[in-house]
């Protein structure tokens, strides 16, 4: 019947997660129903690289935005963005951030967070982000980017995560902000984080 309802659900090659649905229309009582689904097909960037820069645009904004909140750079200010882009990427620290979607994606992870989660970057830059943490973590995840988006910034977080295959680990004093670009139009937001344990 049509409302608000939640199902279990299993993406390819992921753990079960839990989503809410709307029924949108019921045709007859024995037809089937039409739900809403995360859209996970979308287009993402390619794979950071040499011939695209490492994706420095993009890293060009995580900069600023930082900087716009905190008056601190992500990197040596004295870095161009090529160069903090290249260097971002095989950082020994987790820097990921996801686009302004309903349900958002994952539309960028460097090589640490990509081995974090066990997953490619062509299967990291396809998930929701909210499959980063179990059912049972999501309403500290929710408080979490409430208070990013309200605020811009939170530093200090600290919670549980989930890798592909089922691995947990807890994340230690991240900082995550809120991308903004030149107009200053929110565009997603970013986290880094430079601890955690495996659980």
């Amino acid at each position: 019947m049509p409302g608000r309802h939640a199902i279990n659900v299993l993406y390819p090659g992921f753990y079960p997660a839990a989503i809410d649905f709307d029924v949108l229309d019921v045709v007859h009582p024995n037809a089937p129903v039409s739900l809403f689904r995360p859209d996970i097909s979308m287009t993402s960037m390619t794979h950071p690289a040499e011939d695209n820069q490492f994706l420095a645009g993009h890293i060009a904004l995580f900069r600023r935005s930082l900087l716009h909140w905190t008056g601190r750079d992500l990197v040596n200010p004295r870095m161009t963005n090529v160069e903090a882009a290249r260097y971002l990427f095989s950082a020994s620290f987790a820097l990921l951030s996801h686009d302004t979607q309903p349900d958002p994606v994952f539309n960028y992870a460097n090589q640490t967070a990509l081995s974090l989660f066990a997953m490619s970057w062509e299967e990291m830059t396809s998930c929701p982000s909210r499959l980063s943490a179990e059912w049972d973590n999501q309403a500290d995840r929710a408080r979490l980017l409430q208070e990013v988006t309200d605020n811009g910034y939170s530093e200090g977080y600290r919670g549980i995560r989930i890798g592909k295959h089922g691995r947990r680990f807890e994340i230690e004093e991240a900082v995550v902000w809120n991308l903004l670009d030149e107009r200053g139009v929110y565009c997603g937001q970013v986290a880094r984080f430079r601890h955690w344990k495996w659980l």
